[in-house]
């Protein structure tokens, strides 16, 4: 996945080899220090590096010779090649642990012969065997541990350390001990049994590949947000051709092509309905499950499900460009970033290691000289079970696995992170300002009350009323109309005038109908014979008058979107302090936010001064996120601390967000914010569990009560409890 622009140019590299925080740390210093790269992050639970540089200076394969002198493998991401790449790797770990299983087994059932509560347990009198043991140990020592040898020359040569370092060196030192013992006893082999450690190298690197092996398939879930969103883009297309459908791949689809959709297809292209009626599925853009009403006019998105009629469409995007694309896209540059959390670990990681190889040391030391009378072998497992215990692959997925996973579940839900940052920082906001129109409201004005003078009869005035707005493109005569249809067909309209600022004069069925405000009435002497209160509830009023006769009261507002009440009152349960900022006049304004039951309002606010309101609250030191869907609230998202789009609005305003919503309902601001807490406290929950295992772990190791195959097999458990405590949060109810 590359893009360019003039001579920056941006890439994502699939990276194979890593092993640990340290390792991602590595290879992120290493090319930050390149000439020409602007920027370098490295994920460890994605596998990949996305790499920001100068063309002129460096090119990809640049990028990955570095890596490669790192002691690791990658190329160039392949869009929509995650799948695969996960698959082979999984298939890759799991034939090296079978085959290190197959060499261990045996060395793990001659165990039994070294306890005196196990000695009733049948071991074959070959297993016994030094040179059997030395041979099935060297197997798996320099056969299939050879890569954590290759990784620890490679850290060691870059002046660093990483797990590999820690492997090589505990589990060097049970199989070269034994050796020492075999070649001590070469001439008394046969007459009894040795106390070897053949077993102890060879299980470890066994329950260290098994705890790989379990790890890499839980990452694999991790991504399943985008494995999801892959998997429902149609592959072929129904193109009309000489006015018949023919089935061609997705690929070959052009802009402007007409595209027929029968029931039950995915939509492969973003486009216009021209002709048919249908339902579409979009649950996999706005996480709602309710189908939508499509006719002509309306847009449809590519893999979204058309449920009954079949629909005739105008392809507007297609490719990159779709909306579906544009989401994976957002999600996993969201998963591939580094939250501003996560620091903290690769700060400890760079150092853990050294300190570890310090630690079993002075383990050995201590033991041999103080705790064991000069027990050599004691002491060296000890040192051993020290060094595999302390191994910081916990440490160094705690977070990744929770952004993957937290900012995935959002996604499937209909709300999207741009960044780990985003995603972070979404849970120390304490303040949401809310735009008002198309974001509180509706955006379009509708009628809300038609009250007609009793000598008059309803069903008759609204046909002829809102005929004679029907010329008019005005969104209050919008609204009117839109009411009127509801009461059959309008009729003919025979003249038409538009009165600016004021309303409009019609003929409709030889009637002459007037309609606007009460400073049009005054001006025409007509008469107005009720007095409302609509006025004082924030609506526009209009008045309707048949031959010079005051009939009808008409008030016009911007209806509140269902959701909105309940979901200010999430917010403000979440502990959430509440803003509507708009440029409509105060009262208008009070009447929307007592509706819904805002606790602040900033009403009459041009758009060019919103920036400054949301600079005033921050300059409060509140933690500020602002919600909006117009060109004038892309300033004010910018200057929030989250900006927060609605993805009906516009592509400005989304462009200037932290977080796009997909649907127009606040609730899924409540999402975001819920997810972010549910995430953040995830991540805080799996560092503190992996610094508190090492923390633990260690001194338990050093004192002796743990053999160093539980060890390893307490190491891999870590790293996979991690990784599951983080898929936890793909089952959050959003």
């Amino acid at each position: 996945m590359t893009t360019s622009s003039t001579s920056n140019k941006e890439v994502t590299l699939d990276i194979q080899g890593m092993t640990c925080a340290a390792c991602s740390a590595r290879i992120e210093r290493g090319l930050n220090k390149l000439e020409g790269v602007d920027q370098a992050t490295v994920n460890l639970a994605l596998e990949t590096g996305h790499v920001s540089f100068d063309s002129t200076k460096l090119d990809e394969e640049a990028l990955i010779a570095k890596i490669q002198k790192l002691g690791y493998d990658a190329v160039v991401h392949k869009e929509n090649d995650e799948r695969d790449h996960r698959q082979i790797e999984i298939e890759k770990k799991t034939r090296i642990f079978i085959i290190s299983a197959i060499f261990s087994l045996p060395l793990l059932w001659t165990m039994f012969a070294h306890f005196s509560f196990t000695r009733g347990i049948y071991v074959p009198e070959f297993l016994m065997n030094p040179y059997v043991q030395w041979a099935l140990a060297t197997v798996v020592q320099f056969g299939i541990g050879w890569q954590f040898y290759k990784g620890a020359y490679y850290a060691l040569r870059n002046k660093s350390a990483n797990m590999d370092v820690l492997v090589a060196l505990g589990t060097s030192a049970a199989y070269f001990y034994s050796v020492y013992i075999v070649l001590k006893n070469r001439e008394h082999i046969g007459m009894h049994h040795l106390d070897l450690y053949f077993e102890t190298s060879a299980i470890l690197i066994t329950l260290i590949l098994l705890g790989k092996l379990f790890e890499a398939r839980a990452k694999g879930h991790s991504s399943d947000a985008i494995k999801k969103l892959i998997r429902l883009q149609p592959k072929t297309a129904f193109v009309e051709r000489n006015g018949k459908p023919l089935e061609i791949p997705i690929r070959e689809v052009k802009l402007g092509d007409i595209l027929i959709i029968k029931p039950g297809a995915s939509i492969p292209v973003d486009a216009v309905v021209i002709s048919g009626d249908s339902a579409v599925n979009e649950s996999m853009l706005t996480g709602e499950s309710l189908p939508v009403d499509k006719s002509t006019g309306d847009m449809v998105y590519a893999a979204t499900l058309n449920e009954n009629g079949t629909l005739r469409i105008k392809a507007k995007k297609i490719g990159h460009d779709t909306v579906l694309s544009n989401i994976i896209r957002v999600v996993e540059e969201a998963q591939g970033s580094k939250a501003p959390i996560q620091r903290l670990a690769d700060k400890i990681s760079a150092i853990f290691v050294p300190i570890v190889v310090t630690l079993a040391v002075i383990t050995f030391i201590l033991s041999y000289f103080l705790l064991t009378d000069g027990n050599f072998t004691q002491s060296l497992e000890r040192m051993i079970a020290v060094l595999v215990i302390a191994c910081p692959c916990a440490l160094g997925l705690a977070t990744p696995t929770s952004i993957m996973a937290g900012s995935g579940r959002a996604a499937e839900a209909g709300v999207l992170f741009k960044t780990a940052e985003a995603l972070e920082y979404t849970n120390t906001i304490d303040t949401i300002v809310f735009d008002k129109t198309g974001t509180i409201t509706k955006g379009t004005p509708a009628v809300t009350n038609f009250l007609v003078l009793d000598q008059y009869e309803k069903e008759t005035l609204v046909p002829l009323i809102a005929a004679a707005e029907s010329n008019s493109e005005h969104p209050v005569a919008t609204a009117i109309t839109t009411y009127g249809k509801d009461y059959g067909e309008l009729p003919a309209v025979q003249t038409f005038k538009a009165i600016p600022g004021q309303g409009i004069a019609a003929t409709v069925e030889n009637k002459q109908i007037i309609i606007g405000t009460r400073k049009l009435f005054k001006d025409r002497h007509i008469e107005i014979n009720c007095n409302s209160h609509f006025e004082d509830e924030g609506k526009t009023v209009m008045y309707a008058a048949i031959n010079q006769q005051h009939v009808a009261t008409i008030a016009v507002a911007d209806e509140v979107k269902e959701t909105s009440k309940e979901a200010i009152s999430k917010l403000q349960s979440m502990g959430i302090h509440t803003i509507m900022l708009t440029g409509d006049q105060p009262k208008t304004a009070e009447t929307i936010a007592k509706e819904v039951g805002i606790d602040r309002v900033i009403a009459g606010v041009l758009p060019t001064e919103k920036a400054a309101e949301i600079e005033k609250l921050l300059e409060e030191k509140r933690h500020v996120a602002m919600v909006g869907d117009g060109l004038n609230d892309a300033p004010a998202l910018a200057k929030a601390d989250i900006g927060i789009a609605m993805g009906t609005g516009t592509d400005v305003a989304i462009e200037a967000a932290d977080i796009t919503i997909m649907k127009g309902d606040l609730l899924k601001v409540v999402d975001a914010v819920k997810m972010s807490r549910l995430t953040v406290r995830n991540i805080k929950q799996n560092l503190f569990w992996a610094l508190a295992y090492n923390s633990i772990g260690i001194p338990i190791a050093a004192s002796g009560l743990l053999a160093p195959w539980l060890a390893g097999a307490a190491m891999a458990f870590s790293s996979v409890s991690v990784v599951l405590n983080a898929l936890r949060l793909q089952r959050v109810q959003l």
